[in-house]
């Protein structure tokens, strides 16, 4: 597993926040997504066969633009 950071623009309350939460754990592989809507970023758990593109997608998908995704 390998830990990814994502910097999230758009978001304007907790429900946002939880939108993209759920939006990301529907995503294969990725475990534990966290968003903080206080820093405009979150964190989750991945499986190597995860990528960008597709945590990029499943925030667009909850009605978001992600600014910068970054492995650890």
């Amino acid at each position: 597993m390998k830990k990814v950071k994502m910097a999230i623009h758009g978001m304007h309350c907790a429900s946002c926040a939880a939108n993209i939460e759920r939006s990301l754990s529907k995503v294969e592989g990725v475990k534990n997504p966290k968003i903080s809507l206080l820093l405009k970023k979150g964190t989750a758990e991945c499986e190597d066969s995860v990528s960008k593109e597709k945590l990029k997608e499943a925030v667009k998908r909850a009605g978001y633009e992600t600014k910068t995704v970054e492995f650890e």
